[in-house]
């Protein structure tokens, strides 16, 4: 699973690689990418706190890892949570200040703004869980916010697709696109929280050892 998710997270992983090069190097500056030579700080935010999200956020899906190291889990969510944030204010600020490229329109923006809220909201419903124990829900918010996190990834796979088929996409179907990247993601985060079955917090009916897992239940795990 981690291999798996860091492959998706692969393409614009190296597509940001690109961007960070071309404004360390000076690059020739073009339309396309003239909104981030005048403001490089957002984007390089956006950057590196999304590639940190991603890689990192992978391995907590390696139950076998997390047991063999039972200190990982609360030491990556100390990194985890603010990169999640970070990498959704960035590319908020980036949707609402930054200049539309061409084929980009109303409709693909304000899908960034509502997934990128999202983003925000269910990362931190998913701190205020674990800061009741509630370990269900705590686990239930991540993975949403990690589906989201990941939607560039899955983006990838639907605009080549749409490319290989149809050729070039064009305004609207660009944002659809996008839209179904996000959409896809969020419908296998809810398969993957369904799967398992729910740790309860009531007091009588929680023990004192998950059996499943091999360690103390009230233990934070983010997935």
């Amino acid at each position: 699973m981690p291999a798996a998710l860091i492959l998706l997270s692969a393409v614009p992983m190296v597509a940001g690689a690109v961007r960070l090069n071309e404004l360390a190097g000076g690059a020739a500056i073009t339309p396309e990418n003239a909104r981030f030579f005048a403001a490089p700080l957002p984007v390089v935010a956006h950057i590196l706190c999304v590639s940190l999200y991603c890689v990192l956020g992978a391995f907590q899906f390696a139950a076998g890892f997390r047991r063999r190291r039972p200190g990982w889990h609360r030491a990556a969510g100390r990194l985890l949570i603010p990169s999640g944030l970070g990498a959704a204010l960035t590319g908020l600020w980036m949707t609402l200040f930054y200049l539309s490229p061409p084929g980009d329109g109303d409709l693909l923006a304000g899908l960034r703004l509502v997934f990128g809220t999202a983003m925000v909201v269910v990362i931190l419903l998913g701190l205020a869980a674990i800061r009741r124990r509630d370990i269900a829900r705590h686990r239930a918010w991540m993975i949403r916010g990690y589906a989201i996190g990941q939607g560039a990834g899955t983006q990838a796979l639907t605009l080549a697709l749409w490319f290989l088929i149809a050729g070039p996409p064009g305004e609207l179907s660009r944002a659809l696109l996008v839209g179904a990247g996000w959409v896809i993601n969020l419908v296998v985060a809810e398969w993957v929280i369904r799967r398992r079955p729910r740790t309860s917090t009531h007091p009588r009916l929680r023990s004192t050892r998950d059996t499943r897992w091999g360690q103390p239940i009230g233990e934070d795990r983010t997935f």
